[in-house]
């Protein structure tokens, strides 16, 4: 039997999705046995065909790519395909993938595979928390047999980025991520403004790419493109330690136990080099951007 750490990967491709992917195929220590999708960055049927994609160039169609909610719980929302492009690949036209979903829901496989590897599953949400969502409506003992929960999403002190105060996976669906936290007593969250203060830099970023390696799952050089955006796959995968990987116990009561809810005092901040989304707007509202950030840890606990 494998010692690697089952890893079961819940995402709405777009391209910052796509690099944390790459990086989880890549990673030795894990075993991807699944991608389960909903829609968020684009509608289904593009981040369905755009993780297809991916496991094809990468060489990993072993790996089932499970399609599930088309839209958020309650209430619809704007996608960001003006981020991502329609397709949520940058509207390159890439060939479509030889491969299909397969027929089993998202939620369904989610609660399948928590049983198949119960007490040893690691769980990662790089999108809206809708699959997840549901599959807890199917079946609220889920946590029970999740050993580690990662979430990509929200906006602890309040800085978003698809609204001043809201990230943009939470934005999707809001109903969604409520019921997870609820249910789900342990956490490691990377939110927003953890992935500004803590992002890759891009000329690693780039070196990184063009790096070739005989281990299953990369891809040739001559193939790999320079991109970058936020993503947990650091927190996850054979990355080195990222200083931004929180862990939070969500109150049913909001209470605090540790440091305010504030940039730390060491902290600096600027809007010098930052993005014009981010000096118009924010700037705007008195806010500035921090560019260097110590290692925060808030710790949020039920009463």
């Amino acid at each position: 039997m494998s010692d690697r750490i089952p890893l079961l990967i819940d995402t709405d491709p777009g391209v910052d999705d796509a690099l944390a992917l790459l990086m989880a195929f890549n990673d030795q220590r894990h075993d991807v046995i699944g991608l389960t999708i909903a829609a968020g960055n684009v509608g289904l049927g593009h981040t369905v065909r755009n993780a297809l994609k991916l496991c094809e160039i990468s060489g990993r169609t072993d790996i089932p790519v499970f399609a599930g909610a088309p839209e958020p719980l309650l209430h619809p929302a704007p996608d960001a395909g003006y981020v991502h492009g329609q397709d949520g690949f940058g509207d390159i036209g890439y060939d479509a993938p030889a491969k299909q979903a397969e027929t089993e829901h998202a939620a369904l496989a989610i609660l399948r595979l928590s049983h198949e590897h119960a007490g040893k599953l690691l769980l990662v949400a790089l999108g809206p928390l809708t699959n997840i969502a549901l599959a807890l409506k199917l079946d609220p003992t889920l946590p029970q047999r999740i050993a580690r929960f990662v979430v990509m999403g929200g906006a602890v002190t309040g800085h978003g980025n698809i609204t001043p105060a809201a990230e943009f996976n939470f934005y999707f669906d809001p109903e969604a991520a409520h019921l997870v936290f609820e249910a789900f007593d342990r956490i490691e969250l990377a939110d927003w403004e953890a992935t500004i203060a803590h992002g890759l830099h891009h000329d690693r970023v780039v070196g990184w790419l063009r790096a070739d390696s005989d281990r299953p799952g990369s891809m040739p050089a001559s193939r790999k493109r320079p991109g970058c955006g936020r993503s947990t796959a650091g927190a996850t995968t054979g990355m080195p330690p990222t200083p931004w990987r929180w862990r939070s116990r969500w109150p049913r009561k909001a209470r605090w136990n540790g440091p305010s809810a504030r940039w730390p005092s060491s902290c600096r901040a600027s809007t010098a080099g930052a993005p014009a989304w981010w000096t118009g707007a924010a700037r705007a509202a008195g806010r500035t951007r921090p560019t260097s950030c110590c290692a925060t840890t808030r710790t949020v606990s039920r009463p």
